[in-house]
Order: C-alpha cells, then sequence, then structure tokens
C-alpha cells in the first residue's frame, strides 16, 4: 500500500497472518527522504508532571514525540516506526487506544513491549519512534 507520501510502502504481505493490532509489517522508506530517530520519550510534561495513569502519559509521550518532529517540519503522519514499552500488561490497552487514534491507516510499523521498569518508578509508557519525509 503507498502512502499519501510517495516515498513510503506499508507493507502488508498476503503470504503472512495480518497484524495483530493497528500497525504494518514493515514500511519501505525510498531513497531521497530525511529521516528522524527520536530517542524514547516519557509520559512527562512541560511542568514535569507525571500523570498517574497509562493513557495520560502516553499521550504526553507522543506530544513529546511531536514536539521534536515539528522541530525539523515534520508531524506524526511521517512517523513509519513506533517503539513503545508500558511497565505492566494492564498499560497496553490503553497506549494502543492513544496510538490507534493517532496513527490511522495505514498505520506505521510497530513493537510493543513489556518491560520491568524505567529510571523513575511513576513512568509507565516509554515511546520512541523513527519519521520519515521525502526531500523537498
Amino acid at each position: 500500500m503507498t502512502d499519501r507520501v510517495s516515498n513510503l510502502d506499508h507493507l502488508v504481505p498476503e503470504t503472512m497472518p495480518a497484524p495483530f493490532a493497528a500497525y504494518s509489517h514493515g514500511v519501505v522508506v525510498r531513497t531521497g527522504s530525511d529521516m528522524v530517530f527520536c530517542s524514547g520519550q516519557l509520559g512527562i510534561g512541560p511542568d514535569a508532571h507525571v500523570p498517574e495513569d497509562a493513557a495520560a502519559q502516553a499521550e504526553l509521550c507522543f506530544e513529546n514525540v511531536r514536539s521534536i518532529l515539528t522541530a525539523c517540519g515534520m508531524s506524526l503522519a511521517d512517523v513509519v516506526r513506533i517503539n513503545a514499552f508500558v511497565t505492566d500488561r494492564a498499560h497496553m490497552r490503553p497506549y494502543m487506544n492513544v496510538r490507534d487514534r493517532l496513527f490511522p491507516q495505514p498505520a506505521p510499523a510497530s513493537t510493543l513491549m513489556i518491560v520491568s521498569g524505567f529510571t523513575r518508578e511513576e513512568f509507565k509508557v516509554e515511546v520512541e519512534v523513527v519519521a520519515a519525509r521525502a526531500n523537498r
């Protein structure tokens, strides 16, 4: 499936099972693209407040990612890969609800892992992304 930007192709081969959720099995980024690799972003706001619930933390993670991408003229629509980490199985669905709302089809490639924790106990979600956009 070709994305709205001609430098991306979302891969969901018919020779394998469909994705379990809203993600693509792979995304091809064509030559001539700018790429941004975002470090993992935690659910913390500009005021250093960390919300208690996983969904609110996921919102802040993606808001922080959006800020990074905006700094180079990109947006969440340019995200081709998401790596997300949650500290408990119970945090998966709240995170996925936020991700699915922010990334309509065709969805980026995505991995979600349950980890034992982050550097500070109050964090429940961390998100890192790769974004790409055709050179102008």
